[in-house]
């Protein structure tokens, strides 16, 4: 008997894309830049790269407009929508062949794109220091994913093609976890809103840059408050986490492992600094306590009573 063989193959994608370096970039040759990433709408997408340049950035680039950023506008060959997994790999190699300074990385996209862009942050939260979705609309029951990233989102009141209530939807769900949302609905205006965002003024270039990527910070809280959250807490996949304070310190026990907790106020934890991934507890009206893990998936553990 012959056995068919198996022979390994390799697909490559490539993706187009525009890049603008600052004027300033090769004078100072250690400085590191913020990145701005642009994505296009629908109508812009294809094999042709100079379509790129019809709206946003790329276009006032074209027309001789200078960035304080590094801007990449990607091109994607298909109009139905952005392949949000190929984004974040240009987004990594443009990082490492260019000196973008990883605290101000900054996403931005029109109509398609504003659904690209929402959908990139979704992904990949810890990326960006802030977004600005124009004209599109995301999955609303992840909202809580992207409640350290600052948003501004615009949207034409009159938009026949995007409703409005596409990005409402989504600012009312983030809104709930995110306290540094921004909503401007232009009453005048149908689909192109982006004209008027991008073009009129540097408002929303000086409010990007006005951010950098979001970091917990540790604070000090009495042990007291600490001393609220002991106990045995069940999941919703029938685990169990032990909350025990040795040495001052909120600490969870889970199976066999011991996960120590830092304090960013006295309901919030952290376990990383730099990761989009938190512990809030709540105590409802009845003294029961739970806590929401909000990391690659949202658990809310509830308070049981102490084991034997």
């Amino acid at each position: 008997m012959v056995w068919a063989q198996q022979t390994v193959e390799k697909i490559v994608t490539e993706t187009q894309y525009l890049l603008y370096l600052p004027k300033a970039y090769k004078v100072d040759t250690l400085k590191k830049w913020p990145l701005l990433l642009f994505l296009h709408g629908s109508g812009e997408s294809g094999y042709d790269i100079n379509k790129v340049k019809a709206h946003g950035p790329p276009q006032l680039i074209e027309q001789g407009k200078s960035f304080p950023f590094i801007v990449v506008s990607p091109q994607s060959d298909v109009g139905s929508g952005w392949d949000i997994d190929q984004l974040y790999k240009l987004l990594q190699l443009v990082k490492k062949n260019y000196r973008a300074d990883p605290e101000r990385i900054y996403a931005t996209g029109l109509s398609m794109g504003g659904f690209g862009t929402w959908a990139l942050a979704l992904k990949y939260p810890d990326e960006f220091a802030a977004i600005a979705p124009v004209c599109g609309g995301g999955d609303t029951t992840n909202a809580w994913k992207i409640r350290n990233i600052p948003v501004w989102c615009f949207h034409g009141a009159l938009d026949d093609v995007v409703p409005l209530s596409s990005d409402a939807h989504m600012i009312n769900a983030v809104s709930r976890w995110n306290p540094n949302v921004r909503f401007t609905i232009y009453p005048d205006k149908k689909h192109n809103s982006w004209d008027t965002t991008y073009n009129s003024s540097d408002s929303l270039y000086h409010w990007l840059l006005s951010h950098k990527k979001f970091s917990y910070q540790e604070i000090p809280v009495r042990i007291t408050a600490l001393k609220r959250y002991e106990g045995w807490y069940l999941g919703p996949d029938g685990d169990t986490v032990h909350m025990v304070v040795p040495n001052n310190r909120l600490t969870a026990i889970v199976g066999k492992d011991t996960v120590p907790l830092f304090t960013a106020g006295e309901n919030l934890f952290f376990l990383r600094r730099d990761r989009a991934m938190d512990i809030r507890f709540a105590i409802d009206k009845n003294g029961v306590g739970s806590f929401w893990f909000l990391g690659d998936r949202k658990l809310l553990y509830r308070k049981i009573k102490k084991r034997n």
